[in-house]
């Protein structure tokens, strides 16, 4: 699940969680430029992706590294 408020993902019971940018986009970033969003919209998606191939024990957060 990609989720900017991730406590409330982990109450619901999702297993693999992604933070998101934000509550109302959380995946994007409408302020900034179309190419840069694209970048956001990328990272995420490869956070998830690899989220997906990791083997977890335990509720698992995601989030992407600086």
């Amino acid at each position: 699940m990609i989720c900017a408020i991730v406590p409330i993902a982990q109450t619901v019971g999702a297993n693999r969680v992604v933070r998101g940018v934000a509550i109302p986009h959380p995946t994007g970033d409408p302020s900034i430029e179309k190419s840069g969003e694209v970048d956001i919209r990328k990272k995420l998606l490869t956070l998830a992706l690899k989220g997906l191939e990791s083997k977890i024990e335990e509720q698992t957060v995601y989030k992407e590294e600086s």
